[in-house]
């Protein structure tokens, strides 16, 4: 998971071919060719955006007409760069130059779609042969703190991010799909399906699906920027991954797991940390996330089996190198980690909860009030929660020996199942007792609470970090009626006609 060549973006208003309407702005204008290695030849021909072999840097303000465009290499938007592309707009990312698009400090994306027409970051691959890992993916980054300092992105491009303004603006990233991303250009080295590096608050976030990624879904590298109504559908590694001090509120988000598919550092639907060590650095990773509905492979899958024999990636498996795994926890909180979670519900993971005190002292972090889960419930668990990564047995852990391995008390139940079912709101449920439907619908199963459901009237916002957060009476993503996925999202986009 974990220069170059310049080209005016007003250049593709004069190579437009009749597979893409372009931009009014047709004014001539220079290529800068002191690019990478010197060359000055660019693969660029109509409704191509980039450089084939070579990365290269937007420094200029253009707006990319609806269309299909196939994205070739990495594309930087350079600061002071801003980049509009309209509202129905396909662009497929190219396999062979493991091409992404990368918004750099200072630089603007204004992805803005609307419900009847995403703009969609795809696969270049024919209906039915993409795979996860097929291009590289969407990277944000910016100027707002984190607890590193000025920090390399993940994922292998050249951009740093990090800085002092929380209030930092990236531009608006608006009823977006991105799919098939997260190619491994070197083992164990993915792009994330949407990555965000220290990404102000002035940024806009709203309604994003990302499917079937080789890596996270959603990663933050600290930041402040806060999101609402997000999908991760059928990833590889984790869905919502939070690192480095990042303190956003996120709102409203729907994870659907495939059985066939998890990671070889094992499938969680939180992972967060403070930093890697788990040093006790300011700021702390403090996101709040609230309305929360997680699907686990247990849920989606009668049949499922936590073995590596049965987890083989399925009819989507790409063969790249990257390797499958286990699932493990709905949520993962450690390494000094402060995330807090309200509202939510989980179902169908080996585990619910693990408080991971390998690194760092997150469970005093727990005791202390400085992470809070509450009004949260959990189903179809095999246990309600372990203390170590790794570990599916509901046991206290007393510490760890000089190697870091776990030393376990198998009298006592682990801190993590004990600390969920003391606080306010929490339960261990039934799927019955939740009530859930939707399995009508593209979703394939139920993950909404149906006319009655318990779920409907079980929230609570008095705790002061959701105060700036939408206040409604019901835990999970959905209500009874309003289902936010109408219209905007796709879930078979390996058969999706783009």
């Amino acid at each position: 998971m974990k220069s170059k060549k310049f080209l005016n973006w007003a250049f593709i208003a004069l190579m437009c071919g009749a597979v893409t309407a372009c931009s009014d702005d047709d004014d001539n204008k220079d290529i800068d060719n002191q690019g990478q290695g010197g060359s000055s030849s660019l693969v660029f021909d109509g409704n191509v955006i980039g450089n084939g072999d070579q990365e290269f840097v937007f420094s200029g303000k253009e707006t990319l007409a609806q269309g299909t465009y196939l994205l070739k290499g990495w594309v930087y938007i350079a600061d002071g760069a801003e980049l509009t592309i309209e509202p129905g707009t396909i662009i497929k990312g190219d396999k062979q130059t493991k091409a992404a698009l990368i918004v750099e400090p200072g630089g603007k994306l204004y992805a803005q779609g609307t419900a009847d027409k995403p703009i969609v970051f795809t696969s270049e691959e024919a209906k039915g042969n993409r795979r996860p890992g097929d291009w590289g993916g969407l990277i944000i980054c910016g100027n707002a703190h984190n607890n590193q300092g000025q920090m390399q992105i993940e994922g292998g491009p050249r951009t740093k991010h990090g800085g002092s303004n929380d209030a930092d603006n990236s531009g608006i990233i608006s009823y977006v799909r991105v799919e098939f991303a997260g190619y491994p250009f070197e083992r164990d080295k993915e792009i994330n399906g949407v990555t965000f590096g220290s990404v102000g608050n002035g940024t806009q976030v709203d309604h994003v699906q990302v499917s079937y990624c080789n890596d996270d879904s959603y990663e933050w590298f600290g930041g402040t920027v806060n999101a609402k109504y997000l999908v991760a559908y059928k990833g590889w590694d984790d869905e919502f991954d939070t690192d480095n001090g990042f303190s956003g509120k996120v709102q409203f988000c729907l994870s659907v797991r495939d059985s066939r598919i998890a990671d070889t550092s094992q499938s969680n639907g939180f992972e967060s940390d403070n930093c890697a060590d788990g040093a006790a650095i300011d700021p702390y990773t403090t996101a709040t996330f609230s309305n929360i509905t997680f699907v686990g492979p247990k849920a989606v899958d009668a049949n499922f089996e936590n073995s590596t024999d049965y987890i083989n990636g399925g009819e989507v498996y790409p063969n790249n190198g990257s390797a499958l795994g286990r699932f493990q926890a709905a949520m993962q909180i450690r390494r000094n980690s402060r995330l807090s979670c309200f509202n939510s519900i989980a179902i169908g993971y080996p585990i619910g909860l693990i408080l991971d005190n390998q690194k760092g002292d997150t469970q005093s972090a727990a005791t202390n009030g400085l992470l809070k889960l509450q009004n949260i419930w959990f189903a179809d668990m095999d246990i309600t929660g372990s203390d170590a990564n790794k570990s599916y047995d509901d046991v206290l852990v007393t510490g760890y020996d000089a190697d870091g391995k776990a030393i376990y008390d198998n009298t006592q139940t682990s801190f993590s199942s004990r600390f969920f079912l003391a606080q306010s709101g929490n339960k261990v449920s039934t799927l019955d007792e939740m009530n859930l439907t939707g399995a009508e619908t593209a979703v394939g199963t139920n993950f909404r609470p149906a006319a009655g459901s318990p779920l409907l009237s079980a929230a609570s916002f008095s705790d002061s970090k959701l105060a700036s957060m939408q206040q409604v009476s019901y835990i999970g993503a959905f209500d009874a009626n309003d289902n936010w996925l109408d219209g905007w999202t796709e879930f078979d986009p390996q058969n999706a006609d783009y």
